[in-house]
């Protein structure tokens, strides 16, 4: 039944982690209908540390745009890959000073149903609102990011720490607030995860201390590839659909959500 659990919720990290539909609400409320039963310790390990798959699915898709030693790339080519890595680096500053100053007091004040929905509500109102706005994009690549923008979407990133706000959702939000395109969005969006999730896992797996079971582990894994697998499909499909669409629809399906957490929790 763990395994099951673990290739479940492997499934909803997949998805939710890259569209703009929070990933924390949906484990909310699925782990009010299969808890995992291997003790809180272990479950707040896992909770996390099946993001690693989700990483690695994003590595992979962009293995060639990512990797500034490509032998395919010319000396200008490598350069800019530098500089995107840079971009990534300076957004991530942000959220990682206040995540680590303040981790422990944002769960405390604001990991709670309530706070979720309102999330949930607020910014699928605000996808909907910008979307309304029709502005034409004015960066449409990654040479035309420039570092002032990629540290205002990184601080974007810091709204992210409220559970329920979507890691996905605040930083797209804020790069098309900003002019960039749905593309450029969802990429860096995709970048910024890698050196974020893979501090947050590793962080995770030093304060466990590693001394996990047989079965622990093999859960672990379980929920992580499953999470990889997902994830693949799942950024292709946004990058597919925003091609053809704009992100209205992810605006509404977040206010239903918000409104059923809501609902759900009320009636409890």
């Amino acid at each position: 039944m763990e395994f099951i659990k673990a290739i479940l919720y492997g499934i909803i990290q997949g998805i939710t982690e890259w569209l703009p539909i929070s990933s924390t609400g949906h484990m909310i409320l699925f782990e009010e209908f299969a808890p995992l039963g291997l003790g809180d310790a272990f479950r707040s390990v896992f909770l996390v540390v099946i993001q690693l798959g989700s990483i690695l699915a994003v590595v992979v898709l962009f293995f060639h745009k990512l990797n500034p030693f490509s032998p395919r790339k010319n000396k200008e080519e490598r350069r800019e890959t530098w500089s995107l890595w840079g971009k990534v680096l300076v957004a991530v500053i942000p959220a990682g000073i206040i995540g680590v100053v303040f981790n422990d007091e944002i769960d405390r004040l604001f990991f709670r149903p309530q706070v979720v929905a309102a999330t949930l509500i607020l910014y699928g109102v605000l996808f909907i609102l910008l979307e309304r706005r029709k502005r034409k994009p004015t960066i449409r690549s990654f040479h035309e990011l420039g570092y002032r923008e990629a540290l205002l979407i990184g601080a974007c990133q810091v709204l992210a720490l409220v559970p329920g706000t979507s890691r996905s959702g605040a930083t797209i939000l804020g790069a098309v607030f900003l002019g960039s395109s749905r593309v450029v969005a969802s990429e860096f969006s995709f970048f910024l995860a890698i050196p974020v999730m893979l501090g947050a896992s590793l962080l995770k797996l030093a304060e466990a201390g590693g001394g996990f079971s047989t079965l622990e582990w093999s859960v672990l894994i379980m929920g992580a590839v499953t999470a990889f697998i997902v994830s693949i499909f799942a950024i292709r499909f946004l990058l597919g659909f925003i091609k053809r669409n704009d992100f209205t629809a992810f605006g509404y399906y977040r206010i239903v959500l918000g409104l059923l957490v809501l609902l759900y929790f009320s009636l409890r």
